[in-house]
């Protein structure tokens, strides 16, 4: 079955795009490539059990059994030492991808205690998208009671965009809830050169 959100974006975020971004050819509408989980375990990495955990935990919020991540060097003052288990990692594409978005975006992110968005600085030079949970337990696949540690969560989206500009805007068009701090004005209300803007609008 093609997941509600693959359904949403070719038949309705597709033709949003292309009039946002003045693009003429759906071929170059940005889209989102695949989605990399990443939990790092540190000093907790040579210990089978702690490790067994974090795999089963990002097994349940991805769907899909990660790897485990070695350190490429040792690093005295980290107390890392080369070929370490360095914590757990999954990429996420196609089905899987989507169907975690779409948990992601409307059922993990509003778990979140005072929640405000995500930052908008989190478009790197690449025009990927990059942000952290700080814990993993917002995810409703992961039972509480049999956690033994409350970790972070690192994700990172994989756009095939050629500009922030474009990552913003596709990413808003999966009700990502981004904001960009650095226009807020003093009433609380985003600012667009001399247009005021409702708090969750973008420029």
């Amino acid at each position: 079955m093609t997941p509600r959100l693959k359904t949403t974006y070719d038949k309705e975020i597709v033709t949003k795009l292309m009039s946002k971004l003045n693009v003429k050819n759906k071929h170059e509408v940005p889209k989102i490539k695949k989605v990399i989980l990443n939990m790092g375990l540190g000093e907790e990495g040579s210990d089978n059990k702690k490790l067994k955990s974090c795999v089963d935990d990002l097994s349940l919020i991805a769907g899909q059994k990660p790897i485990v991540t070695k350190f490429k060097k040792s690093i005295s003052n980290f107390k890392t030492r080369k070929g370490a288990n360095a914590g757990v990692k999954v990429t996420l594409r196609a089905t899987k991808m989507y169907e975690f978005i779409d948990r992601l975006v409307n059922i993990a992110l509003p778990r979140i205690k005072d929640f405000r968005g995500l930052p908008l600085k989190g478009i790197d030079n690449s025009f990927n998208y990059s942000f952290g949970i700080k814990e993993h337990i917002i995810f409703p696949e992961v039972n509480f009671d049999k956690v033994d540690k409350i970790r972070g969560l690192d994700i990172n989206i994989v756009t095939t965009s050629n500009s922030k500009e474009g990552t913003f805007e596709l990413l808003k068009e999966f009700n990502f809830p981004i904001v960009n701090k650095k226009n807020w004005g003093k009433n609380g209300k985003k600012k667009c050169g001399s247009k005021k803007l409702k708090k969750n609008e973008a420029c």
